[in-house]
């Protein structure tokens, strides 16, 4: 089993719905996205899947919240845009984009600042 991993960042805005303290208000992250996929097997060069493929399909993802309100794309999903909710959206979507008979997706891991690190896997 091979693991390969590519990070990515976007900046966005969000607030927590019912949280008690400041992360209530409106504020802004530069988040860091991390894309773990396994692979079970190589190609005829030896590669699992292209870091140019993995960071294409991530940055096909996050580019819808680049830059944007998390809580406009959350809220129509009754989801709080929490690290953990973002992590599991990135994994749904990364699935669609990457899921093939020798490489899925492993684990997404999201952070909104240094040191804090949501993670969602399967």
């Amino acid at each position: 089993m091979f693991e390969v991993s590519s990070e990515a960042h976007f900046s966005a805005a969000h607030h927590l719905i019912h949280y008690n303290g400041p992360c209530e208000n409106v504020h802004g992250h530069n988040w860091r996205v991390r894309v773990i996929v396994r692979c079970t097997a190589l190609n005829d060069l030896g590669i699992g899947i292209d870091f140019k493929t993995l960071k294409n399909s991530l940055n096909a993802v996050i580019k819808d919240l680049d830059h944007s309100d998390l809580n406009l794309v959350f809220d129509p999903l009754s989801l709080n845009p929490s690290s953990e909710n973002i992590a599991h959206y990135i994994f749904k979507k990364m699935e669609d984009l990457i899921d093939t008979k020798t490489c899925t997706v492993a684990r997404i891991e999201v952070s909104e600042t240094p040191g804090n690190t949501a993670a969602y896997f399967e």
